[in-house]
């Protein structure tokens, strides 16, 4: 038997490749840990996840500070902000949880941490800064990049990616955004409340393509009445550094074209893998623009050597990376076969007010042929939501034909926390008469899920058959007031009514 220096190697040291390197050591494989980056963590710490939600928060009670008369408080103007000091709270929240990814955590763990640009020498080595690591198993977890397309210019003109917007010396007064998905939709609100008067360009019919049109449209309005303005179906044709600001010309949808001048360029254009450098083409792995190619289990072309997170280019989220990560650790470590699931998965825009789904949307279920109904409620007939002032949004539940739930989406406040009651439901199949059932707190947002369910029993419960059954079997004596579904009650009272119109 081939002798080799590590049970386990993981290249990467983000989500997926702390989670297989975490698990891997604890259950006693040699672990070792490749990084390129100077900190483990990965992109959703540095540049990702953390510090975009840090500045979201910042951003979200600027905007507080200058609402005031909508919550009955007296008005006023905050100061400028100085982004600088903005940078340093995130940075120093970074830092903090940056202590859970540290080398000591991890060598405490047992994880021995390397950290520099390797390339696979042959299937079970591969080389860094000059020497030669080798294991039994290899994870490759190097997570994505901004996509920075060939735009005509771009390469010329100075502009941010994800990487950057978070450390900036000042607060653009303009800015660019190319790209509206969730970074790009995410960003576009928080400078925008910050003071930075925000355009976004976005090539397809709808901003956040992946949601439906609708939940789209409502944050699209929320952030435009906010300030931000959109140019949709609109293609970038090239860009120019004009010194102190930068040029970004479009072609509309009707074939006109605009020029656009911005302090700042923001790219927000999709992710690549990062797949470069590795020599995986030195080892037969194939991997194309999306990622590296795997099959159900993680594996590679070679059974010893898989690969999670960002890199294969399936959903790109850090609790992604995270399941991918223990998929793997199942397989390469404990040897029970498991196969990925992301029937599922949830994800979340958050913008204010957040978009969060899990399952499928009408989007999808029609792009699946799937026959299924809707049930909606809105934020504005939830009681905690009129007394906070969140009356926007609403939830969508999707049923298929036997009344199961394919997916929920829910555009409002703390919408990824809402979702977390659909995660437990849906993932242990819990039927939906339990959740009608279940007591909830008031006033709460929360109220909205049982409220949703609730209206699909209502609809079946105080049908006309139930209330002539009832009626002949308990002799009921029917309603005491004439005012109700069938009825429209006057001014001057219930006594006084009349037939509703048609």
């Amino acid at each position: 038997m081939a002798s080799y220096d590590y049970d386990i190697g993981i290249v990467g040291g983000g989500a997926a490749g702390l989670t297989v390197a975490s698990g891997a050591a604890q259950l006693g494989a040699k672990t070792v840990v490749i990084e390129k980056e100077k900190a483990l963590g990965g992109d959703c710490l540095h540049y990702g996840c953390v510090p975009s939600k840090t500045l979201i928060k910042t951003a979200h009670v600027y905007h507080l500070m200058k609402s005031g008369p909508e919550f009955g408080l007296p008005a006023m103007e905050p100061p400028p902000v100085d982004f600088r000091e903005i940078s340093r709270r995130i940075k120093s929240v970074v830092s903090v949880i940056q202590k859970h990814d540290s080398v000591e955590r991890f060598c405490k763990l047992g994880v021995q941490v390397e950290f520099g640009d390797p390339v696979f020498k042959d299937e079970h080595s591969i080389k860094l800064d000059g020497k030669i690591i080798s294991a039994r198993t290899w994870v490759v977890a190097t997570g994505s990049s901004a996509a920075v397309p060939p735009i005509e210019g771009l390469d010329k003109t100075p502009h941010l990616t994800n990487r950057d917007i978070f450390t900036l010396n000042k607060l653009p007064a303009s800015m660019i955004i190319m790209g509206g998905g969730p970074i790009g939709i995410e960003m576009a609100q928080a400078f925008c409340r910050l003071g930075t008067k925000v355009t976004v360009i976005e090539g397809a019919g709808q901003i956040l393509g992946q949601e439906d049109q609708d939940m789209a449209a409502l944050v699209q309005k929320t952030l435009e009445a906010e300030g931000v303005v959109f140019h949709i179906s609109t293609s970038i044709i090239r860009t120019r550094d004009l010194g102190d600001e930068r040029e970004v010309i479009v072609e509309t949808a009707t074939g006109s074209t605009i020029s656009f001048k911005g302090d700042a360029i923001l790219v927000a254009l999709g992710r690549s893998p990062n797949v470069s450098g590795l020599g995986l083409e030195n080892i037969d792995i194939p991997f194309d623009r999306r990622g590296i190619k795997v099959n159900q289990y993680l594996k590679t072309r070679h059974k010893h050597i898989y690969a999670a997170g960002d890199v294969i280019g399936g959903y790109q989220f850090t609790h992604v990376a995270g399941y991918e990560g223990g998929v793997v650790l199942s397989n390469a470590v404990f040897h029970l076969p498991k196969k990925t699931n992301y029937s599922n998965v949830p994800w979340c825009t958050y913008t204010h007010p957040e978009l969060a789904s899990i399952g499928m949307n009408e989007k999808s279920a029609k792009a699946a042929g799937i026959e299924y109904t809707t049930w909606t409620e809105e934020f504005s007939d939830n009681d905690r939501g009129l007394a906070e002032g969140e009356t926007v949004g609403r939830i969508k539940l999707l049923l298929d034909t036997k009344e199961k739930p394919l997916g929920v989406q829910i555009l409002g406040p703390h919408a990824g926390e809402l979702l977390g009651e659909w995660v437990a439901v849906m993932n242990a199949k819990v039927g939906l008469s339990k959740v009608a059932a279940a007591i909830h707190p008031y006033p709460t947002l929360g109220e909205i899920n049982k409220k949703v369910v609730g209206s699909i029993f209502s609809k079946k419960i105080f049908s006309n058959t139930v209330r002539k059954g009832l009626k002949f079997f308990f002799n009921l004596k029917g309603r005491a007031c004439t005012c109700g579904p069938e009825t429209v009650c006057e001014e001057n009272g219930c006594n006084e009514s009349r037939t509703k119109p048609s």
